[in-house]
């Protein structure tokens, strides 16, 4: 019996981190999931700013020919 806890141990990487870390999503995964919703936020803050910019111009043009 060794008096190391498990995880000092060396060989078992793999198996440590399948039974630690199961279940739990990676820093990269965590990170992508970021980076996908920010990339989504921006997109929908362009979509709302060109309908703003349309609407603006298309209420501009009927008061021109009013």
């Amino acid at each position: 019996m060794s008096l190391l806890p498990t995880w000092l141990r060396s060989g078992s990487d793999r198996a440590l981190a399948a039974s630690s870390y199961a279940g739990r999503r990676s820093a990269t995964e965590r990170a992508a999931a970021k980076q996908r919703t920010r990339a989504r936020t921006r997109r929908q803050a362009d979509i709302r700013e060109a309908a703003r910019a349309g609407q603006a111009w298309e209420e501009q043009d009927r008061r021109r020919f009013r």
